[in-house]
C-alpha cells in the first residue's frame, strides 16, 4: 500500500517497495522487528511508521536535498497550504535573522514588502497560498540588518494523489542589484530622450547615436548622421586651433564644454551650448564620447528676457526701481572717482490719478508710455531713465561740472522734460464697445531736483531729498522744478517727527472739536461749523492747517474724519433736549479720502444709529476736488444720505474745478462762499464780481448761499444788498471750545 502525506519533518513522499495489507490496523510495538518480513511501512491510525531499509534510504536522500538547496545561492521555503512553516534553508535563516532552532516559529509574511501592483488576492500570505505557481513575483524583504531587498520568486506545488496541494515550495532569488541597474538602464534612456540634443560616438568620433532632440536641433535624421563624423555640422566659424585646444582639454581632463557655432541641415548657422564627456575603459583610454548639447538661441532669448523682467518695466521698458538704484550707486561712485557732479530728478505727472479714474487705466497706460519715450528724448544716452513706480519716473544725469554749472545744466534739463511732458498727447478713446476716437490730452509735471555728492548720503536718502524737492515744486503750484536744500531736510526731520506724533494723536484721542457759529440775515444762530483742533501734549493746541495735509497723504485722515463724525453727531444728541440748541444744524468736513470710501454712506448711518443722532441736523461739507473722481458714484451717495434727512454744502465754491454741469447735477442745499472772495469783497471790484455772482446762481438754482470770513459790518451789508443770507465770520463769532461757544449762544 502506498499513500502520499505530508511529512512533518519536511521529507519528501514516499512508496514502499510491497503492498501492505490494509487489514493490518496495529502494530502493538514500535521496537518489533519488521524489516525482516520486507515491509518498508505500515499504515496505522497515527500515520506512516517508516522501518527498516526505508528509513536509511529516505534519510540519505533527505540530506542530498538538503545539501543541495543549500549550495544553491537561493532563499528556500516550505509550507504547508494552511501557511505553516515546514522548513526553511540556511540562506534564508541567515537573510531573516532567524536561529536554526526557531525556523519552526518562523512567518515568512511578515517579512515581505509589496512592491509590484497589489496582488489580485488582496494580500502577500493569500496571494502566495492561493494563487497558482509563482514565476518571478517580486517584492521586498526587510533583512535582519534593515535593509531592503528585492526577491524574485518562483514557487511549486507537492500534490498527492488526488492532485490536491500538500504542500508549497518557495524559491526567491535576490535580484536587488538587478532591479538596480534595470532602473538606471530606464533612467539612463529617458535622459537620452531629454529636451538636450544628445551624441554618441566611438573613440574615432564615428557617430553611434543621436537623440530626437538633436534631430530638431540640426535637422539631420538618425539615419543621415549614424557612421559619420560631426565633422557635418561645422560651421567653419571656429579654426583648427579651437578644436585643437578642445581635444586636450578631453584628453587631459575627460570633459570639455563651451559655446560652439554648427550649421543646420538648411545652411542656418547657430550658436549652441556643447558639453563633450568621455567614457573611459578600466584602463582608462576614451571608449565613447558622449556629447550634449542645446540651442543657445534659445538660452539667450530667455536670459535676455529674465534680465528684461528682473531690471526693466514691462508697460515703458525703461529701467525699473531695482536697475535704477544699482546704476545710482554706480554714479555715487562714479561722480567722487572724477570730481564731477550728478543729479537725480523725480518726475510726477500732475492729476494722474484723475485721468486714470476719469478715462480708465488703459488710457493712463497709455500716457505713461509715451511720457517714458518723451523723457528718453530730453537726456544724453549715458544718463538713465527709470519709472519709479506708478506715475513717477527718475532720471539720473551724471558728468555734470563739479561748480554751481551743476545746478545750471540740471535745471536746463529739467525745463527742457517740462516742456516737452506738457505737449498734447494724442489718446485713443472708446466712446463705446464698437466705435473709438482720438482725444487731445493736456497734463503737467513737478519736478524735484538733488545734486549729488553732497556728503556721505545713501541711494535711499538721495530719493528722500528728490522726493521732498518734487512735493515742494507740487506746493508751489505744479508744472514747476524745486531744488532740494537743507531746509527741506530740516523739513523731512520735522514731518517725520509730526507724523509719528499724528498717530499717537489718533491713539490716544487728543483731539477735540471747536464751533465757529453760523447765522441768518437777521443775526440768529442757525448752527455751526465744526473744526478740529490737536491738543498736543507739549505744543499745546495745534491748528489743523499744520497737520490735515500731513493726515490726507498718509491716510489718517479716514480715523481723524470718523472720529469727527461721530462727535458732532453725539454733540447733536446732548444739544437735542435743550431748548436753545435743538435746532442748530452742525455742518462737518467730509475729506476726499473718507467720501470715496466704499462703505462711507453705511459708516453715516451707523453713527446715526448709534448716536441716536436726528439727520436733519446733520450738514456734510465737501469740496470742489472731490466731485472730479467718479462724479455718479458722488451722486449716488449724497441721494441716499439725502434721503435720510443729511444736507449738503459746496465748501470753498469759485477756489476748484467749479463747473455749472456737474452743480445742476448734485443735490447740494448750500453753497459757500470762500473767505478769500469776501476779504477783499469792498476793494477788489474782480472779487465783488465773483461774490455777486455766486450769490446770483445759488438764488436762480434754488440753492441757498453762505459767505465765510465775513469779519466787518460793511461785509456783512455788502454781502446781505446782493441777496445773501446766511454768514459765518469773526464778525459774529471766532471757532470756540464747546463751553465759550455754548456760552455764546
Amino acid at each position: 500500500m502506498a499513500e502520499d502525506v505530508p511529512n512533518p519533518e519536511g521529507a519528501i513522499d514516499i512508496l514502499s517497495r510491497q503492498d501492505v495489507q490494509s487489514r493490518i490496523l496495529t502494530i502493538k510495538d514500535a521496537s518489533d522487528d519488521l524489516s525482516a518480513s520486507g515491509v518498508d511501512a505500515v499504515v496505522t491510525h497515527n500515520g506512516i511508521l517508516l522501518v527498516g531499509d526505508a528509513q536509511a534510504s529516505i534519510a540519505q536522500s533527505e540530506a542530498r536535498y538538503r545539501h543541495l538547496i543549500n549550495q544553491m545561492g537561493a532563499y528556500v521555503v516550505e509550507l504547508l497550504p494552511s501557511g505553516d512553516m515546514v522548513y526553511i534553508n540556511e540562506a534564508m535563516m541567515e537573510l531573516s535573522g532567524v536561529f536554526s532552532g526557531g525556523w519552526r516559529d518562523f512567518d515568512l509574511f511578515r517579512y515581505l514588502l509589496v512592491i509590484q501592483s497589489p496582488p489580485p488576492s488582496g494580500t502577500l500570505k493569500l496571494h502566495f497560498l492561493q494563487a497558482d505557481e509563482l514565476k518571478d513575483y517580486r517584492t521586498g524583504f526587510l533583512a535582519k540588518d534593515g535593509s531592503s531587498k528585492v526577491l524574485s520568486w518562483n514557487s511549486a506545488h507537492v500534490l498527492d494523489k488526488n492532485k490536491q496541494v500538500v504542500r508549497l515550495i518557495l524559491l526567491g532569488l535576490d535580484v536587488t542589484q538587478q532591479v538596480k541597474a534595470e532602473q538606471e538602464i530606464r533612467i539612463a534612456a529617458i535622459a537620452f530622450e531629454s529636451q538636450e540634443g544628445m551624441i554618441v560616438t566611438d573613440a574615432n568620433g564615428t557617430i553611434l547615436r543621436v537623440n530626437k532632440a538633436f534631430t530638431e536641433i540640426t535637422g539631420y535624421q538618425a539615419d543621415e548622421t549614424i557612421g559619420k563624423n560631426p565633422r557635418i555640422l561645422q560651421s567653419g566659424r571656429q579654426d583648427a586651433v579651437f578644436y585643437v585646444g578642445m581635444w586636450e582639454t578631453l584628453a587631459r581632463d575627460g570633459f570639455w564644454q563651451g559655446e560652439i557655432w554648427n550649421q543646420h541641415k538648411s545652411g542656418e548657422i547657430y550658436p549652441e551650448w556643447l558639453m563633450i564627456t568621455a567614457v573611459r575603459a578600466e584602463d582608462g583610454h576614451a571608449t565613447q564620447y558622449v556629447g550634449a548639447f542645446i540651442d543657445s538661441t534659445l538660452r539667450k532669448a530667455d536670459a535676455s528676457k529674465i534680465e528684461r523682467l528682473a531690471f526693466y518695466d514691462p508697460l515703458t521698458q525703461l529701467a525699473n526701481r531695482r536697475l535704477m538704484l544699482d546704476r545710482l550707486k554706480q554714479a555715487l561712485v562714479s561722480t567722487v572717482r572724477h570730481h564731477r557732479q550728478g543729479a537725480l530728478m523725480l518726475i510726477d505727472i500732475d492729476n494722474f490719478k484723475s485721468l486714470n479714474d476719469t478715462l480708465g487705466h488703459d488710457v493712463g497706460d497709455k500716457l505713461l508710455i509715451e511720457v517714458a519715450r518723451r523723457l528718453g528724448l530730453c537726456v544724453r544716452e549715458a544718463d538713465t531713465v527709470a519709472r519709479f513706480g506708478g506715475d513717477e519716473f527718475v532720471i539720473i544725469l551724471e558728468y555734470l561740472d563739479e561748480s554751481a554749472l551743476a545746478v545750471v545744466q540740471a535745471e536746463a534739463v529739467a525745463i527742457k522734460i517740462l516742456e516737452c511732458l506738457r505737449q498734447p498727447y494724442f489718446l485713443e478713446l472708446h466712446a463705446n464697445l464698437i466705435a473709438s476716437h482720438q482725444q487731445n490730452y493736456f497734463c503737467t509735471s513737478s519736478i524735484g531736483v538733488t545734486l549729488f555728492p553732497n556728503g556721505d548720503l545713501s541711494p535711499d536718502n538721495l530719493i528722500k531729498q528728490a522726493d521732498l524737492a518734487m512735493y515742494k515744486a507740487k506746493a508751489a503750484g505744479r508744472n514747476t522744478i524745486r531744488f532740494f536744500d537743507l531746509e527741506m531736510q530740516t523739513a523731512i526731520l520735522l514731518r517725520m517727527a509730526l507724523e509719528a506724533d499724528l498717530r499717537q494723536a489718533i491713539a490716544s484721542q487728543q483731539f477735540v472739536l471747536y464751533y465757529q457759529i453760523q447765522v441768518n440775515a437777521s443775526g440768529a444762530a442757525i448752527g455751526a461749523e465744526t473744526l478740529i483742533r490737536w491738543q498736543h501734549p507739549d505744543r499745546g493746541v495745534i491748528q489743523p492747517g499744520e497737520f490735515i495735509y500731513l493726515a490726507e497723504e498718509t491716510g489718517l485722515i479716514l480715523q481723524m474724519g470718523g472720529w469727527v463724525l461721530k462727535a458732532a453727531c453725539l454733540q447733536l444728541r446732548q444739544w437735542a433736549d435743550h431748548p436753545v440748541m435743538s435746532s442748530l444744524v452742525l455742518a462737518v468736513n467730509v475729506s476726499a479720502h473718507q467720501f470715496h470710501s466704499d462703505d462711507f454712506v453705511a459708516q453715516v448711518i451707523q453713527v446715526l444709529a448709534e448716536t441716536g443722532t436726528n439727520p436733519v441736523r446733520l450738514k456734510l461739507e465737501l469740496t470742489e476736488s472731490l466731485l472730479i473722481q467718479n462724479l455718479e458714484a458722488v451722486i449716488i451717495k449724497m441721494q441716499a444720505l439725502k434721503k435720510i434727512g443729511i444736507s449738503f454744502s459746496l465748501d470753498d465754491f469759485g477756489t476748484g474745478y467749479s463747473s455749472l454741469a456737474y452743480l445742476k447735477r448734485l443735490p447740494f442745499d448750500q453753497l459757500k462762499i470762500d473767505q478769500s472772495f469776501v476779504r477783499d469783497v469792498l476793494t477788489d471790484p474782480n472779487d465783488a464780481a465773483i461774490a455777486r455772482t455766486i450769490v446770483a446762481l445759488g438764488n436762480s438754482l434754488g440753492i441757498e448761499v453762505i459767505a465765510e470770513g465775513v469779519e466787518t459790518e460793511e461785509h456783512r451789508e455788502f454781502l446781505a444788498l446782493n441777496g445773501c443770507l446766511f454768514f459765518q465770520g469773526y464778525l459774529f463769532g471766532r471757532p470756540l471750545p464747546l463751553i465759550q461757544f455754548e456760552s455764546l449762544l
